[in-house]
């Protein structure tokens, strides 16, 4: 159960956000329509391609993928090195992105982002986990994973991902804060990459 009971009770014990109001949009990721090849291994660098993807509104999606492993960076990047953050096992990302987006007056800004992954576990098992992100600002490209909600098991997965995303993912300090993490999860981490 690793930190699952431990990410419950963080999002329990969390109130509800002091901001404008929250909703969602959804864009569809499709390597063959919405994305283009920026990078991609020599003939000895090994087995690696980098992706920028169209999100929502100008916001970019870039998808980094190696050794049968996806890293997804939504929004604005840091300039140089951004973190490679992936599953231990075998795993790839699902078509459809879910953008939590506050609403202030006129101006719509995108803070956090939901999307699920297939990760290959023991034996030939799969494990859907919903991956919830900071997005990068253009003013202050921070981003990575906030939080990881494992699908099966879970009916309310996808309301504790909004509220673990609402509650947590504009405070969320990117490589000092932990992910938080609720339900049985495949292993996960990070390593700076600098192909970008």
């Amino acid at each position: 159960m690793r930190n699952s009971l431990i990410g419950l009770a963080f999002l329990a014990g969390f109130g509800p956000a002091a901001a404008g109001e929250i909703a969602s949009a959804y864009t569809e990721l499709d390597l063959g329509r919405d994305c283009a090849v920026v990078a991609v291994a020599g003939p000895d660098d090994g087995d690696w391609q980098d992706f920028v993807c169209s999100g929502w509104r100008g916001y970019p999606v870039l998808l980094s993928t190696a050794d049968l492993r996806s890293s997804v960076f939504y929004g604005f990047p840091p300039t140089g090195n951004r973190p490679f953050e992936t599953f231990a096992g075998f795993n790839s990302v699902g078509s459809r992105i879910e953008w939590r987006i506050e609403t202030d007056g006129d101006r719509s800004t995108p803070f956090a982002t939901i999307h699920r992954w297939t990760v290959d576990g023991a034996e030939g098992q799969r494990t859907e986990v919903l991956v919830v992100a900071r997005i990068g600002q253009l003013d202050k490209r921070e981003g990575c994973t906030v939080g990881l909600v494992a699908v099966p098991g879970n009916p309310g997965a996808n309301e504790a991902a909004r509220k673990l995303a609402d509650e947590r993912a504009r405070s969320f300090a990117c490589g000092t804060d932990r992910p938080v993490e609720v339900g049985r999860l495949p292993s996960f981490g990070g390593a700076a990459i600098g192909r970008q």
